[in-house]
């Protein structure tokens, strides 16, 4: 089965004039749509070879997994809450039963009824109000992150569609009335947070707080006490939190502490106390506690550490759970902190890891007086699995674990940690996962897979569509790169504004490490990338092109400069302290030196499978669509260049997982292909 190389559709929708394509930008142009339609022709009379292929990896995906999917029962006050997903169904229905009368089943929300004449339905937020008689909820039905507020009493109420184009985020305070809410400026900036009075919702909402700096996102959050609403105002390096009793929503909001510049801070609350962590003189950060009427005078409970950083803080009333990566690990604990009255160490632990590396968190455990701790654990070999850690006994109870059906069995996977040696002589994390039996023998085809932005941590999980690649011989690699957090906070600093090249000399470094060790085939490995990781794989082709036979960037970050010069698209603004303002010619320079757009020349690029969606809010379809242009102009790559935008997704893409499983199908059948391995069927 070979693919060929497909004619160029785009010689009729060149303009002399726009050598860079900038006219991709005017969605309301009928000649924009007509591109991305040829460009979607295109792809598809690509994949027609393919198309055998493609079926049977959606397909083995479908027989690999539990199709009938039962979620976790999550007991509240008065209810058990729990969601079904049927067979053939692409949404779940919630329902819920008396604690003491589990037979008496009630079905308060259906999501799969309500999405059957919608092309697209991502749900932003679910609130279940304090006396769990009424649910709130936001629903987004085009992708493009612009939400409308329904309210129904429970369990059979009507629902009432009351707000429109607004924030996600929701949140019920303690009298059973007020629900708070966020609403966008005109760049989709969450703004301002407003009170809704729900046993009068005919009258208007009321305004809370408005943040005026366009760096700063507002979002809505409740101690788990139940004492506190806590309103936050965040920049990428910079919070403030304000503070609502929660049982008197119409008090005016009172600020914990004011912004200072670079410091971050985050709340949590047990009765006379708060506890703040914050990255004030700790670059790391550290644990402080205050008085509930004392905010200012804050003492240190867990200090700076050089060789961790703390990344969260869970309360009770018997004490705390804290979140913490190991930087020289690249691997996060949970630790559990028991104190007495004066806030003295009763008990300090860490929880038992599953696997190393892998991903451990604490699952969702409303009750502030729960001391059964609800446990998700994953690793790449290790399907999701949720455990009870008793605090009493030690004892742990699993759950539930995800079901992997099929002839690869978890068991007879294999993973391994590397580390690749930076440009600088920095360690860089590579794990690579694979058939157990494969990892013993001759390089192995591998997909590379990398982000690196925002702090966000790649820790292990496990795939059940992965397997379709592994079985047939593919391993799978991350490359854990600065700019990411996987090595705490330093990791991240070290690879943003002035040091974001590290990132994509890291990501090389990774894939010449795999090549070095011998566990990757040096002409077969295909590149992969989303969003800001499609940034991270664009510039290292422009840097690499010969590095990989292939890439899939998916919905990428291509046009950096530009849309950084744009303070009027959603996001820019509040990007400044990720990628720097280009109104600074030295930013501006810096920015313009490795955007993957502006760094385009007639080179061996590999074969390249782009992916958009038209109404994603965060990465534009004309990102990729633009990068597709340029390349196929170029004419310089040594495969097919493929471009698919989804008309009816936004960023995440599809929301039914019957399509989105099979988008994946597609795009594993075309890096099956470019790895040469396609006639495995």
């Amino acid at each position: 089965m070979k693919a060929q190389p497909p004619a160029s559709p785009i010689d009729r929708f060149r303009r002399p004039d726009d050598p860079d394509w900038h006219w991709l930008e005017d969605r309301d142009a009928p000649e924009v749509s007509d591109f991305l339609d040829a460009a979607n022709a295109e792809s598809s009379d690509w994949f027609a070879p393919l198309e055998p292929l493609v079926e049977a990896l959606y397909e083995g995906h479908l027989a690999r997994r539990e199709l009938a999917v039962t979620g976790l029962p999550a007991p509240l006050d008065h209810y058990t809450y729990w969601s079904e997903t049927a067979a053939d169904a692409d949404y779940p229905r919630w329902w819920r039963h008396p604690l003491d009368a589990p037979a008496q089943r009630e079905c308060f929300l259906d999501l799969e009824t309500r999405a059957a004449s919608l092309d697209f339905l991502e749900i932003g937020d679910m609130a279940l109000s304090p006396n769990e008689g009424w649910l709130a909820w936001t629903e987004d039905t085009s992708g493009d992150e612009m939400f409308t507020l329904y309210l129904k009493s429970l369990p059979d109420g009507e629902p009432r569609r009351l707000l429109e184009g607004i924030g996600p985020e929701l949140c019920w305070a303690e009298d059973d009335r007020t629900l708070l809410f966020t609403r966008y400026d005109d760049i989709q900036r969450p703004e301002s947070i407003w009170r809704l009075d729900t046993a009068t919702p005919e009258q208007d909402a009321r305004l809370i707080l408005r943040e005026e700096d366009p760096e700063f996102w507002l979002g809505i959050g409740k101690t788990r006490s139940r004492a506190w609403l806590v309103l936050e105002s965040a920049s990428k390096d910079t919070s403030e939190c304000h503070l609502l009793p929660a049982a008197r929503p119409d008090a005016m909001p009172q600020c914990f502490r004011a912004r200072e510049t670079g410091v971050e801070y985050a709340l949590e609350h047990r009765p006379g106390h708060f506890y703040v962590l914050n990255n004030r003189e700790a670059p790391h950060f550290r644990l402080d506690i205050c008085p509930e009427t004392a905010h200012e005078e804050w003492q240190p409970l867990i200090a700076h550490r050089h060789d961790q950083t703390l990344e969260g803080v869970d309360a009770f009333d018997w004490g705390l759970v804290i979140t913490e990566r190991d930087h020289d690990k690249a691997q996060v604990y949970l630790r559990v902190l028991e104190l007495d009255a004066r806030h003295g160490l009763e008990r300090n632990e860490r929880l038992p890891l599953p696997d190393a590396p892998c991903s451990l968190s604490l699952g969702d455990t409303p009750d502030f007086g729960e001391r059964r701790l609800l446990l998700r654990e994953e690793s790449f070999t290790l399907p999701i699995r949720w455990l009870r850690h008793d605090l009493e006994t030690g004892a742990r109870t699993l759950l539930k674990e995800q079901p992997v059906h099929g002839s690869l069995r978890p068991s007879q996977l294999a993973c391994q940690r590397l580390w690749a040696t930076a440009h600088d002589g920095e360690r860089i994390p590579v794990s690579i996962v694979a058939r157990a039996d494969r990892l013993g023998q001759a390089p192995m085809p591998t997909l590379l897979y990398g982000y690196g932005a925002y702090g966000e941590v790649l820790d292990p999980w496990f795939s059940v569509a992965r397997l379709e690649l592994l079985e047939r011989g593919v391993a799978f690699a991350v490359a854990h790169v600065r700019g990411g957090g996987d090595r705490g906070e330093p990791w991240y600093l070290a690879g943003k504004l002035e040091h974001k090249e590290n990132s994509f000399k890291d990501f090389l470094a990774a894939r010449h490490r795999l090549v070095e060790a011998g566990l990757s085939d040096d002409k077969r490995i295909v590149a992969y990338g989303a969003s800001a990781g499609g940034l991270l794989v664009g510039a290292s082709l422009n840097l690499a092109p010969e590095a990989f036979c292939a890439a899939v960037l998916d919905v990428p970050f291509v046009d950096v400069l530009r849309t950084m010069e744009n303070p009027d698209l959603p996001l820019t603004i509040a990007e400044y302290t990720e990628w720097g303002n280009p109104t600074d010619p030295a930013v501006h320079q810096r920015i313009k030196a490795y955007s993957p757009l502006d760094n385009l020349q007639a080179q061996p690029y590999p074969s390249v499978f782009l992916q958009g969606s038209w109404h994603d809010a965060r990465v534009p379809y004309w990102e990729p669509a633009k990068l597709y242009a340029r390349l196929q102009e170029l004419g310089s790559a040594r495969g097919p260049v493929l471009m698919r935008t989804d008309k009816e997704a936004g960023h995440g893409g599809a929301s039914g997982r019957f399509k989105a499983w099979h988008d994946n199908a597609r795009q594993d059948a075309y890096i099956l292909w470019a790895l040469g391995i396609d006639e495995h069927v």
